[in-house]
């Protein structure tokens, strides 16, 4: 790079030592000597100072391409921890908004728990490669709906999962236990499809899942020592909600009173008789979800169907609890579905 970069200077140089020797008679040949060792001088200089600068050029550079590399682990290291805490968690202490001191506060939140009734025996008799496979299937799908609605996932306990709305971000308290809600029907929507799909595939026993939903102040925040924390929620509202859980008919979603106040508008539900929950002084009222709504509810009493070469199909509503209701749509998408394929294919 010097050399082409000063090819000028030395052309010049080289032109004047020239004149110098052949036509001397034409200049004093001290002055020009003079001028000519000077001008050396300073080309030898600016030379050096090119080369030097050449030099921590390439050392900058070496320095840009290392500081990449480790840019690189740091972010792939950084993926890799973003599968370990909630979404909401990550982003924040990357954005310095998130303290990573042992400190909690107090806030109102929505619980959700859930698990996959009778998991113990169907673990006992399914291979475990094949376990394995279905249950991190199960915890995708139900993680990628859980983050469509912008819950955080506090943690998974073997087959059950724990979701919370209002922490770090919160849209305020019924909007919070509407998405909770909104999520959780939308989970049991999508495992009725799923239980379909898997049978196909062979799977002798549905995972089938209970479903608890309470709304509550909790205590939120790093829980731990100095050297290993965990961001999650403790409190009486928080294993409320797991005991709502334990007492949800397969397949269902059984929320709080607490929760119903916020969500009423939103969902069609059935009471249930008072709970006797362990642990907790007082009788509990809970409601099943029927159904949830975008829109205030609205009320269809019966719906008919009575096609050629199909024997007439009634179908009331009311009468139909979530199970059934998720299960009895999820065949009838399955059955639409074999039609269009049969259709297409003639």
């Amino acid at each position: 790079m010097t050399d082409s970069f000063l090819a000028k200077e030395n052309e010049v140089l080289v032109e004047s030592e020239k004149l110098l020797t052949d036509t001397p008679e034409l200049v004093r040949p001290d002055v020009y000597a003079k001028l000519i060792a000077d001008y050396g001088r300073l080309l030898k200089n600016f030379s050096r100072m090119i080369r030097i600068s050449d030099r921590n050029e390439l050392r900058l550079q070496a320095v840009s391409d290392e500081l990449e590399i480790e840019k690189k682990k740091l972010e792939g290291v950084a993926d890799q921890l973003a599968k370990y805490l909630p979404r909401q968690i990550y982003d924040s202490i990357f954005k310095g908004d998130q303290s990573l001191e042992i400190k909690t506060q107090r806030k109102l939140l929505t619980v959700f728990f859930s698990d996959i009734q009778g998991f113990t025996q169907i673990s006992s008799v399914i291979q475990p490669e094949v376990l394995t496979h279905y249950i991190n299937a199960y915890f995708s799908e139900m993680s990628d709906i859980a983050a469509k609605y912008g819950g955080t996932i506090d943690k998974y306990i073997g087959d059950a999962m724990m979701v919370f709305f209002g922490d770090p971000d919160s849209r305020g308290p019924q909007e919070d236990a509407l998405a909770c809600v909104r999520m959780a029907y939308e989970m049991q929507e999508r495992l009725a499809e799923l239980h379909i799909q898997w049978q196909r595939e062979g799977l002798q026993y549905p995972f089938i899942t209970r479903i608890g939903i309470n709304t509550g102040y909790c205590n939120v925040g790093n829980f731990g020592s100095h050297s290993r924390m965990a961001y999650t929620i403790l409190g009486g509202e928080v294993n409320l909600a797991a005991r709502i859980e334990s007492k949800c008919e397969p397949g269902g979603v059984l929320i709080s009173h607490e929760t119903y106040a916020q969500v009423k508008d939103f969902v069609e539900v059935a009471e249930r008789d008072l709970l006797e929950l362990k642990g907790i002084p007082m009788p509990i009222k809970t409601y099943a979800i029927v159904k949830v709504s975008d829109t205030n509810r609205s009320h269809t009493s019966e719906l008919r169907l009575d096609l050629k070469g199909l024997d007439k199909m009634v179908v009331k509503p009311g009468n139909l609890s979530m199970p059934d209701r998720l299960s009895l749509v999820a065949r009838l998408r399955d059955m639409a579905n074999t039609l269009e394929g049969i259709q297409s294919h003639d």
